[in-house]
C-alpha cells in the first residue's frame, strides 16, 4: 500500500477531530474529538514507521512503540478527563463548556443586571431589618 492513503486518512481524521474540538460545546464530545485527533497521529506514526522500515535494513519500530505509549497516555487522559467532567456535571448540573466558563468567571453575560438588582434588594432588606429592630 502506498504511503499517501494512510496519510490522507490521518489528515481527514485529524481535521474532523479539530472541528469537533472547536465547534462542540459538550465537554464529553470535546474529549472524544481529542481522542480522534490522537488516533490520527497514531495512524500517521505507524504508517511512517512501516514505510521507513522498508527503506532501512535495521528496524527499530520506534513509531509503533511511540504509538503504544500514546495509547496508554490517551487512556489515562480520557479516564481523568471523564472523571472531572462527571464531577463538574454533578456539582453544576451541566457539561456545557460555555456555561462552565461563565460560572468560573463569577458571572454570565446576563448576570450584570441581576447582580445590581440583588444588591438593591439586600440593601432594602438591611434597612427594613434595622428599622424593625429599633421599633
Amino acid at each position: 500500500m502506498h504511503l499517501a492513503y494512510p496519510a490522507v486518512l490521518s489528515a481527514l481524521l485529524f481535521c474532523t477531530g479539530l472541528y469537533g474540538v472547536l465547534a462542540r460545546r459538550n465537554a464529553i464530545l470535546v474529549l472524544m474529538s481529542v481522542e480522534l485527533m490522537l488516533n490520527a497521529v497514531n495512524l500517521n506514526l505507524v504508517a511512517f514507521d512501516v514505510w521507513l522500515s522498508k527503506a532501512a535494513e535495521e528496524t527499530l519500530h520506534s513509531g509503533q512503540a511511540l504509538t503504544l505509549f500514546t495509547i496508554a497516555i490517551a487512556a489515562a487522559e480520557i479516564g481523568i478527563g471523564l472523571a472531572i467532567v462527571l464531577a463538574v456535571h454533578r456539582n453544576r448540573g451541566t457539561a456545557d463548556i460555555d456555561k462552565l466558563r461563565d460560572t468560573a468567571e463569577g458571572h454570565g453575560p446576563d448576570d450584570s443586571d441581576d447582580d445590581a438588582h440583588t444588591a438593591e434588594q439586600t440593601a432594602e432588606t438591611g434597612r427594613t431589618g434595622k428599622a424593625e429592630a429599633t421599633a
